[in-house]
């Protein structure tokens, strides 16, 4: 079996792990920040030196997994742009590490790996057909057909979170209008918070937004758990657009469940419930949803270092 070295890194932290066997949990990890200003070359040099601090002494078969932020080309390890990395255009990270160790390299979209993991290791083991979403700051996911990671022609396949619900809808930082992003993920619930409280509805929140000049959805899902009624109706409102998702996604994917990860989906119920009305309002036929499950992620933030070990350990990837 081989050992992997798994890496998850995006623009806030970079994260590197030692797995002896293809299995969780890993022996050894570490955590750096990823200082995204200063520019490709200073962070692949932290990179690299966070695969260095996770090196076994004497190694057989050893393997690195990266997931990283996209878009990005797996097939040629390529990171084609991420928005939250400065100066990373057309970076060729996978052969970049790769040679720098000499060992097989693989590297994967985040969200596409933190849905390996999860089918793998998490909420979706034991099922063949899985939709992840991770809800959180942007909504990224990953589609499992048949036990295989959909990749897509050339590896861009399942920006779950850019597909357009509302073409009336408010601005992504795609540059797009109406995707599902721009309408429910974190920074969306925020807005919507926001501007309910300027139209003069009551809530408990106007007194933190009058405080600190904005809110998050974490105060907006507190708020709902104390029973305030806007926080509640704009969670759900939330739940609706995620739900109507869903259906798509059902009709295009017909899974057997969805996983739903990230911050925003620990607001549970208040969240979890109106999406299933939603779900149930939009599917064309009952037969979609009939044996369906939703459930919350299991892996947390481990998700993205678990596929990328998984990424690694497949053997149709890595031979």
């Amino acid at each position: 079996m081989p050992e992997i070295i798994a890496v998850d890194f995006g623009g806030t932290n970079i994260r590197a792990a030692y797995f002896p066997s293809p299995e969780p949990p890993p022996a050894t990890q570490i955590k750096i920040p990823t200082k995204a200003d200063e520019g490709p070359e200073a962070v692949l040099g932290r990179l690299v030196e966070a695969i260095e601090s996770q090196y076994p002494d004497r190694h057989h078969d050893l393997r690195i997994g990266i997931a990283s932020p996209g878009p990005l080309n797996p097939m040629e390890g390529i990171i084609l742009m991420a928005p939250n990395l400065k100066g990373w255009r057309d970076v060729p990270l996978r052969d970049r590490v790769q040679d720098r160790f000499g060992v097989p390299v693989f590297i994967g979209n985040d969200a596409n790996l933190a849905a390996l993991g999860e089918w793998r290791f998490g909420a979706g083991r034991g099922t063949r057909h899985m939709i992840y979403l991770t809800l959180s700051t942007g909504i990224g996911g990953g589609v499992i057909v048949d036990g295989r990671l959909l990749l897509g022609w050339r590896g861009l396949a399942a920006e779950l979170g850019h597909l357009t619900l509302d073409t009336q809808g408010p601005l992504c930082g795609c540059g797009q209008r109406g995707h599902a992003e721009a309408l429910a993920a974190g920074p969306a619930i925020a807005r919507r918070a926001i501007e309910r409280l300027h139209s003069g509805e009551p809530s408990s929140l106007a007194s933190e937004l009058e405080r600190h000049g904005t809110l998050t959805a974490r105060q907006v899902g507190d708020a709902a758990r104390h029973g305030d009624d806007l926080a509640i109706q704009t969670i759900a409102e939330a739940g609706a657009w995620i739900g109507l998702l869903l259906a798509d996604l059902a009709h295009a994917f017909n899974p057997q469940i969805f996983v739903l990860g990230g911050g925003v989906s620990q607001i549970g119920a208040l969240l979890f419930d109106p999406i299933e009305r939603s779900l149930e309002r939009h599917v064309m036929d009952p037969a979609y949803i009939e044996g369906l499950r939703i459930l919350p992620a299991e892996l947390g933030d481990d998700a993205g270092l678990v596929g990328a070990m998984v990424l690694a350990s497949l053997k149709e990837l890595s031979a």
